[in-house]
């Protein structure tokens, strides 16, 4: 008997449970108290922290780096292989897809010279495809898995150097429905995937020896049942580069205060149901918007437990993500999704991606994809979004 197991699927099953009363109250609980919460937590978290005295976009590489992203591969791949032997390989983490959707990524005419930089020096419009996905690492019914969510977004006609070169013409774009990562740095992270591997994730955040009780509360803050994916707010959780010697995190925000009713019915994909059923009748819109690194203590480059706090360095918005009326649950769209790549380092060099999650993922982020179309013995692929599916 896997005591630890019986344990973790306890506390998930009581969370799916609350998950279905969620509605009823969730709302108002966050307004009265989701800011105090974030506040206190963040106080918690920053008391408790070591400054390591960095200066504005500067990194602190681990000795340790390229031993712990080693193993962090080996458990995700050994995941992979261990839960789709005898089926179709999905992604380790941000798993479920419940769409990729075309539109375009509107530079900002309006922008000052000092925002002019990388892909927002010129005012023009880039093709990309979004995919909206749930957390993982697995694909449960959506009412099992819809605390979390996430956001890919591929620019597509990008002229430049590339920081890995396996797609020439792109720049990836990836955040999730919390402003802070699961973990605030990759010997934590894994930590959490050999706890997964273990198949008792939630002992990782409350496990007697070692738990993470603040980065619980943060990810549970933001964590509720969600109504539909294209009306979440998104946020990097780490930094890039912006130019040369400015560093950033941005967030994607949308611009309709919309809300879908909740459904009668919990159907196994019915957060997909109501991205269709918005994307049937109306277009839908984001701002993006970037976030300057003010105060390398207070907003690090090493730690994604941490909020950068707006009051000392407000959002600024510098695009406008469009997604027009259209149809996007076909089954080769779908099939379309799950063989993509994202990657953050799928990227110019003004926005490489910063800090120890990061330069991590270049390599996680490569093998996994790998793996996963090895697997499904599919081609790599560069979208140009001029893809067309059959209805």
């Amino acid at each position: 008997m896997n005591v630890e197991k019986l344990v973790s699927d306890f506390l998930v099953a009581l969370v799916q449970f609350e998950r279905r009363f969620d509605p009823y109250f969730r709302d108002e609980l966050d307004r009265l108290f989701q800011e105090p919460m974030v506040t206190l937590a963040q106080y918690l978290i920053n008391r408790w922290r070591e400054d390591d005295h960095l200066q504005i976009a500067e990194e602190k590489t681990r000795p340790d780096e390229q031993e712990i992203t080693a193993a962090i591969i080996a458990e995700m791949a050994c995941f992979t292989r261990e839960h789709y032997r005898s089926g179709h390989a999905q992604r380790a983490g941000n798993t479920k897809t419940h769409g990729i959707v075309r539109g375009t990524f509107e530079v900002r005419p309006d922008l000052p010279d000092d925002l002019r930089v990388g892909i927002f020096r010129e005012s023009r419009h880039y093709p990309v495809w979004v995919r909206f996905a749930g957390p993982g690492p697995l694909s449960p019914p959506d009412i099992k898995d819809s605390g979390i969510l996430s956001i890919g977004v591929k620019l597509m006609d990008v002229p430049g150097d590339k920081l890995i070169d396996d797609e020439k013409f792109t720049q990836d774009f990836t955040g999730i429905s919390s402003p802070t990562f699961t973990t605030p740095n990759i010997a934590e992270n894994l930590k959490l995937q050999r706890w997964i591997g273990k198949g008792a994730p939630v002992l990782y955040f409350v496990g007697p020896s070692d738990p993470h009780f603040l980065d619980a509360i943060m990810q549970g803050l933001y964590a509720h049942t969600q109504r539909n994916p294209l009306e979440a707010r998104y946020w990097s959780c780490v930094p890039y580069l912006f130019g040369e010697g400015r560093a950033i995190q941005y967030t994607i925000k949308p611009r309709s205060d919309e809300k879908s009713p909740f459904p009668k019915k919990w159907t196994e994909n019915y957060l997909r149901e109501a991205m269709a059923g918005t994307l049937s009748r109306r277009e839908v819109t984001y701002d993006f918007l970037i976030q300057f690194q003010t105060d390398s203590f207070r907003m690090p480059i090493e730690n994604a437990s941490v909020v950068w706090p707006e009051r000392l360095s407000p959002f600024i918005s510098v695009a406008t993500i469009r997604l027009p009326i259209q149809r996007f649950d076909s089954p080769g769209q779908l099939a379309f999704a799950d063989n993509l790549s994202f990657n953050p380092w799928h990227a110019i060099p003004e926005h490489r991606p910063l800090g120890n999650q990061s330069r991590a993922r270049k390599a996680i982020y490569w093998e996994l994809s790998k793996l996963r179309q090895a697997m499904n013995a599919a081609p790599r692929i560069e979208p140009t979004g001029e893809e067309t599916f059959d209805s």
